[in-house]
């Protein structure tokens, strides 16, 4: 994350897709490297195995499409950053060898073009646009309702590029491996452009979408690292640091899961609290300092009511400034304010920058500096967007609890310094990629030819059934 923008920006250039075959080898060659050593080369972390289930599938995929038989996207899961490099090792590494092994043969590259998130490349630096060029990747900015120029690249890839394309349905990550967010339409709209484009060019090839869950494991549980970093979230807002001890059972869990529980519960409760006041005080919200649930609602209930509360009021704040309206849930709303924030920042109103008068620029700079410290507002929600009261406990795993302990990490460094310092490692860690079972799209549009109402019950339909198949492979 860069530093607090201070001033106004050019605006956001489209980053032409112009795939090159060398800097892809290259960087499949970098690949394992860049998994077990993406963050700091001296600590030990990292990514270190990575296993997947039904690659069959894939490689009879990647048959019938060099074959000319199929058009098919890759619908993967996105909690965590290193999801495209997981799914690099797969197309790379794993289906050309279990199509080896399965006698399946495939004359050519084994890869797929990509959709990445335009603000990327502003959090990382313009060499990231470049890379993501060169290996095939279609910049999209996630708030625009209509971005042209992305929709149009990215439907003419599905429909006529040499690979299949690859897009995550949640639009950006939740940071938990067990819970998929709730799937934008784009991927199951592009599903039935394919379709309807092949039908206009007279091509008999069947348009399939392919849903890909991935899952994180640590491979040995980092309970003594997430005690640090518990310590660390603890003093970092004050609270007395507890310390672990053993013991037996209690509250329904081991003693020592108990007591990490206990400790994330109090850590929430304080911070809910603290922002509440924070939001009153300051931004003039109208937040009860109670709030009435159910009688049969739990305390875990009853803090995650007040946190979207909390969240809502947040997002509201930003949305007050920049004149937008509250529509849909945490993510939609998150979407739309990124956009409005960057059209303050990044000006296509202005195109010579440094050609306006003194004071004209004092004045753009002066709202690209307001939009940006508003926006802080809304980056905040989006790392809670996925939080659940029974998230945890469900499944008490270190995974869980580190997932947790993390997008708490990550609030406070928002709110502690102008950049978002890299997260802590806390272990060594595997992934479970595993293949869906093929969603045939052009069977589906049959029955909606040239109805549009019955087109979008299709869309819906389709995103619905993507949703479901990807939340029973994860389990």
């Amino acid at each position: 994350m860069p530093r607090s923008i201070q001033s106004t920006q050019a605006p956001l250039k489209f980053i032409p897709q112009r795939l090159n075959p060398l800097v892809l080898q290259i960087v499949r060659w970098l690949l394992p490297i860049a998994l077990r050593f993406r963050t700091r080369p001296w600590l030990t972390a990292g990514i270190v195995k990575i296993e997947a289930n039904n690659v069959e599938v894939l490689a009879e995929l990647y048959q019938q499409f060099q074959a000319g038989k199929i058009r098919f996207l890759l619908a993967f899961r996105h909690p965590e950053v290193e999801d495209p490099l997981c799914m690099l090792y797969l197309l790379s590494r794993i289906v050309p060898q279990v199509a080896r092994q399965e006698g399946i043969t495939l004359q050519s590259l084994v890869h797929s073009y990509f959709l990445y998130d335009r603000g990327m490349t502003v959090w990382a630096g313009k060499w990231l646009g470049w890379l993501f060029s060169r290996v095939g990747g279609v910049p999209v900015r996630r708030g625009r309702r209509l971005d042209g120029q992305a929709i149009k690249t990215a439907r003419k890839l599905f429909a006529n590029g040499e690979l299949p394309i690859a897009v995550a349905p949640e639009g950006g990550t939740n940071g938990h491996s067990g819970i998929v967010s709730p799937l934008e339409p784009g991927v199951a709209q592009m599903g039935f452009w394919c379709v309807e484009d092949l039908q206009k060019a007279n091509r008999t090839e069947t348009v399939i979408i392919v849903p890909i869950a991935i899952q994180y494991r640590y491979v040995e549980p980092p309970w003594s690292k997430l005690d640090w970093l518990l310590s660390k979230l603890e003093a970092d807002t004050g609270l007395a640091v507890k310390e672990i001890d053993s013991g037996d059972a209690c509250g329904g869990l081991p003693r020592r899961e108990e007591i990490y529980y206990q400790r994330l519960c109090r850590l929430a409760e304080y911070l809910i609290t603290e922002m509440e006041e924070f939001y009153r005080r300051f931004y003039h919200q109208d937040i009860p300092k109670t709030i009435s649930p159910d009688e049969s609602a739990s305390s875990n209930q009853v803090l995650i009511a007040r946190l979207h509360r909390l969240l809502d009021n947040a997002l509201q704040v930003t949305e007050q400034y920049f004149g937008v309206e509250a529509q849909g849930n945490f993510i939609d709303r998150c979407r739309r304010l990124e956009e409005a924030g960057w059209n303050y920042i990044y000006r296509e109103d202005l195109p010579d920058i440094n050609g306006l008068p003194p004071f004209k620029r004092g004045l753009a700079d002066w709202i690209a500096e307001e939009a940006d410290l508003r926006m802080r507002h809304m980056r905040m929600v989006e790392s809670f967007v996925a939080v659940t009261a029974s998230y945890i406990q469900e499944q008490p795993t270190a995974e869980r609890f580190a997932e947790t302990a993390l997008l708490v990490f990550d609030m406070l460094s928002r709110i502690q310094d102008t950049t978002l310092p890299r997260r802590p490692q806390l272990g060594l860690r595997q992934v479970q990629i595993t293949v869906g079972e093929p969603i045939s799209v052009t069977e589906r549009s049959r029955n909606c030819q040239g109805d549009r109402q019955a087109a979008r019950r299709a869309v819906s339909d389709l995103t619905k059934d993507l949703q479901i198949a990807l939340e029973k492979m994860i389990g």
